[in-house]
């Protein structure tokens, strides 16, 4: 297991995380120490343990939004994709009613052609 040394309001941590996570470590405990150095701009010196509570209740009303958002984009794929489905089916049935019409016409075609020529339509190829 790797250790790295971070600093939050000035104040160096020794933490462990798991090999190669060290640089998305300190880069989370950096950007802790933002909201830390925000809020002790905003409110003063009124106690460490505050403002760790405050910037954690910061942090997890971020992560509540973002689960809301991506809540909410998960549900808009997923119509999207219904709705592509359908359009698909749609597509496909009407690709076969093309086909049968021109089916149907290229027969009635024949059998004018046939009739034209002065021939029975069963014997046009």
């Amino acid at each position: 297991m790797a250790q790295v040394t971070v600093t939050i309001d000035g104040k160096a941590y020794r933490m462990a995380c798991e090999e190669g996570q060290e640089d998305h470590l300190t880069e989370l405990a950096e950007r802790f120490d933002r909201y830390v150095a925000h809020l002790k701009s905003q409110f003063g010196e009124i106690g460490d343990l505050r403002i760790t509570v405050m910037a954690g209740i910061m942090i997890m009303d971020e992560l509540s939004e973002m689960t809301r958002r991506v809540g909410a984009l998960e549900k808009e794929v997923s119509m999207l994709k219904a709705s592509r489905e359908g359009s698909l089916e749609t597509q496909r049935h009407n690709d076969d009613l093309v086909v049968s019409a021109l089916g149907e016409l290229a027969s009635r075609l024949e059998s004018l052609t046939a009739k034209i020529n002065g021939r029975s339509p069963a014997s046009v190829n």
